[in-house]
């Protein structure tokens, strides 16, 4: 399975990106979103961006992912619930 990360563009080429996110910065493959502005949020998969993302779904999405590494970690105070359907 793989996750999105959303990263946000930094800067704009034709077909690729410089995106910053979880990871740093890093070259993004833009072909299956077209070129987009610098600030954009996408959804990066291995390397290639597969959806723009409003900044809110960038948001709650690198918050889910901050709670899931904070459990992951050990931490006690972990609330997945708070981002994750517990059916």
């Amino acid at each position: 399975m793989c996750l999105g990360i959303p990263v946000r563009v930094v800067e704009s080429h034709d077909f690729v990106a410089i995106c910053e996110g979880r990871q740093g910065r890093q070259q993004v493959n833009m072909m299956l979103v077209g070129p987009q502005p610098v600030g954009t949020w996408v959804s990066n998969y291995l390397g290639s961006a597969r959806e723009v993302l409003e900044p809110e779904q960038a948001e709650a999405i690198n918050a889910a992912m901050d709670e899931l590494t904070a459990a992951v970690n050990g931490d006690p105070n972990a609330n997945l619930d708070l981002f994750f359907d517990p059916r």
